[in-house]
């Protein structure tokens, strides 16, 4: 294990992701009842180092991420991952312009950007999520920092930097802000750069390297009860590696604005928002490790808007009613350009999407209340319409090599392609608070997700362009369905928090909750199989095409999480015992497993804190995963356990020093979550597919400056 030269002259680094979790955060007060709140001034030795914000949230209770690349990790809740989740990037909704969602949502907003975060799994408001069934996230920016008196001007600033030797990893930060007592002005801006990554023997897993550049502009304005913020950037990924994929990034540019307002009247609270995104996103092969010639690219655009009233019923927020409505546009263009000689890949131009359009519209109102001194609830109703549609299309070409495509396109073009779906989600939520060291919920939700763009409309046949369809990282090829029915999924689950009736900080001195769920959903959007081929041509690898189809399913399991003291001496400083763990299953209702649920896992740790200095030692722990989809091929995977150790320590209010070794004892093992390893496959042409490998041991260090 060896630091490079560059990684070795930052070598007293901090992490960009300590950074964030480090910055003021806004008020969680405004959030509903089951928001789980991860606030910004957890101490940075918790926080992983990583320049991908999906690991900011690995410490909450039902979260996994599905490993894709080095930025762009798929959030996983409770066994719903990808499209199943509303992600709202500081109340933006951002789509995955990208048939393999490498530019997914989340990575759009890297951790030195990111104020804080919110986890909200099964029971979700319907103010918060819609055209969801597994949960929202929401990353939210830092809130406004103002001068506290007029006449005075706020001016402050700072920078991260920090390494990995497990990759090469490099991340920086900057950012500064001025400001009046009205006026504040800020800007963030960060790069992160990493090769591949090895694994626990040593072997680099290769076409996982990256480069990610990040730009951001917040502009604030406020006052008599009101506050203005505009928010505007612009992201650009040269290459990302994506070893489960057939495929690697070769250019991902988006940029933003974001526009939201908020005014405090005596009835309540009136919220407004409008928001833009435009992402120009190409795939193909940039480096040795993984050679080939196949551009392809995607136009995306993201527009909308959310107007919400809070209506106080009752003094002191005892009783709120929400109404709002909310529109979001998504506009999509995926094309292949010929290859030039090329007698597959040629001579026209393939069109994937071909001005894909879905448009919602959505309606929402709910109630929150107390009804008396230990019983909460809330309530409420949703109504979205969501509208999509595609134009015609077209093969590569006419000649024998393209005949399974362009019969399959003229199919496509001979039939309608517009589809409209009414869509109706109930929220139901009762808080029984018996003491001040006990908590009770239960709740009901009914929630609808319509197929995205590429479920409904992909329409390939041949096996090369199924395979560019697939964000799953499971190495098969996927075609769409037009006739698609939305999910609907009725989930059930209830919480019960045991803790400590006063806080230490911002959280109890100890708590142990356990939340056990149950979701059964109609019309769950999974596969069937309609064909198989060998990836790579390699005769002893084995792959399935298949296409998207409706099968009802349930999904069920428990989540548990704790924190538990267990010394406060003098000399030691204060001791606690804090983790999680959890178990999912997901199985079709006319039988077989559902493709990445995550095997019982238990995260565990030690953490001390004494002055200056914050330390963790954790044990993370994967059991073996043999209920695996056979439509899909899903590989087994073996148990595994990763110990991480991490430190911090803080010299005074404007300089903070990390360090920690990720996978101490080297240990290799298969991501429960990676998917196959198919760069790999790609590089030997030979043997079968095998589970992705995870990382290897790393020395992960760094600084934070402030002034």
């Amino acid at each position: 294990m060896q630091l490079t030269p560059c990684a070795c002259a930052i070598a007293l680094a901090f992490s960009a992701c300590g950074h964030a979790l480090a910055q003021t955060t806004s008020d969680p007060a405004d959030a509903p009842l089951p928001t789980v709140t991860v606030r910004g001034d957890k101490p940075a030795a918790t926080a992983p180092l990583n320049a991908d914000s999906a690991a900011l949230l690995a410490d909450q209770p039902g979260y996994a991420s599905a490993a894709a690349g080095g930025v762009s990790a798929l959030p996983v809740l409770n066994g719903f991952a990808a499209d199943r989740l509303k992600i709202r990037l500081d109340g933006m909704e951002v789509t995955a312009a990208c048939g393999n969602q490498m530019n997914a949502p989340m990575s759009y907003m890297p951790p030195a950007q990111v104020g804080i975060t919110r986890v909200m799994a099964g029971i979700t408001p319907v103010s918060v999520g819609g055209d969801s069934i597994g949960g929202t996230i929401e990353l939210a920016s830092p809130a406004p920092q103002f001068a506290a008196q007029p006449g005075e001007l706020l001016t402050k600033g700072g920078f991260s930097v920090a390494a990995r030797s497990v990759n090469s990893e490099v991340s920086a930060s900057v950012e500064g802000t001025v400001a009046s007592d009205s006026l504040s002005v800020h800007y963030v801006a960060s790069q992160s750069r990493a090769e591949s990554y090895v694994n626990g023997r040593g072997d680099k897993v290769l076409g996982s390297q990256f480069e990610s550049n990040n730009h951001a502009v917040t502009v604030a304005a406020r006052g008599d009860g009101q506050q203005l913020v505009f928010k505007a950037g612009q992201q650009y990924i040269p290459y990302q590696g994506f070893p489960n994929q057939y495929m690697d990034m070769t250019g991902n540019r988006s940029t933003f604005a974001n526009l939201g307002y908020e005014r405090r009247f005596d009835w309540g609270k009136l919220l407004g928002r409008v928001y833009w995104q435009r992402t120009e996103h190409e795939m193909g092969f940039f480096s040795a490790e993984r050679t080939g010639t196949m551009p392809m690219q995607t136009q995306g655009r993201d527009l909308g808007y959310t107007l919400r009233a809070d209506i106080d019923l009752a003094p002191e927020g005892r009783s709120v009613l929400r109404v709002g409505n909310e529109y979001h546009s998504f506009h999509l263009d995926d094309d292949w350009p010929a290859v030039p000689g090329s007698m597959m890949m040629g001579p026209r131009t393939y069109v994937n999407i071909n001005d894909g359009k879905r448009d919602r519209y959505a309606l929402f109102a709910e109630w929150e209340g107390k009804l008396n001194e230990r019983w909460s609830t809330i309530v409420g109703v949703r109504d979205e319409l969501v509208k999509t549609d595609a134009g015609n299309v077209q093969s590569y070409g006419t000649n024998m090599m393209n005949m399974a495509d362009l019969t399959a396109a003229n199919a496509f073009n001979a039939r309608g392609h517009a589809k409209t779906d009414n869509n109706i989600d109930l929220t139901a939520l009762a808080r029984f608070t018996p003491d001040a060291g006990q908590t009770w919920e239960v709740g009901y939700a009914r929630k609808t997700r319509s197929p995205n763009l590429y479920e409904r409309y992909t329409w390939g046949r041949g096996t090369m362009a199924m395979t560019m369809t697939n964000w799953f990282g499971d190495g098969n090829g996927y075609v769409g369905n037009i006739d698609l029915k939305p999910e609907v999924a009725h989930t059930l689950s209830a919480t019960a928090d045991w803790h400590a009736a006063d806080k230490d900080g911002n959280e109890p001195r100890w708590f142990f909750k356990l939340t056990p769920y149950f979701s059964y959903v109609e019309n769950y959007i999974d596969a069937d199989v309609i064909g198989r081929f060998n990836p790579y041509s390699v005769s002893t690898a084995s792959g399935t095409l298949l296409q998207f189809a409706n099968h009802d399913a349930r999904l069920y399991g428990i989540n548990a999480s704790w924190k538990w003291p267990l010394l406060r001496t003098a000399g030691l400083g204060d001791i606690a015992f804090t983790g999680k763990a959890g178990l999912t299953r997901g199985k079709r209702v006319d039988g077989g497993n559902l493709y990445h649920m995550m095997p019982f896992n238990v995260l565990a740790a030690l953490e001390q804190q004494q002055g200056a200095w914050t330390n963790r030692a954790e044990v993370n722990y994967v059991a073996r995963k043999t209920l695996v989809d056979s439509n899909r091929l899903e590989p087994v995977t073996a148990s595994y356990t990763v110990f991480n150790l991490r430190s911090s320590y803080q010299f005074n209010q404007a300089i903070s020093v990390s360090a920690g070794i990720s996978n101490l004892f080297n240990r290799n093992y298969a991501d429960a979550l990676g998917g196959v390893y198919l760069s790999g496959l790609a590089k030997t042409k030979s043997g079968s597919l095998q589970a992705l490998p995870g990382y290897g041991r790393s020395l992960d260090v760094g600084v934070n400056v402030r002034f």
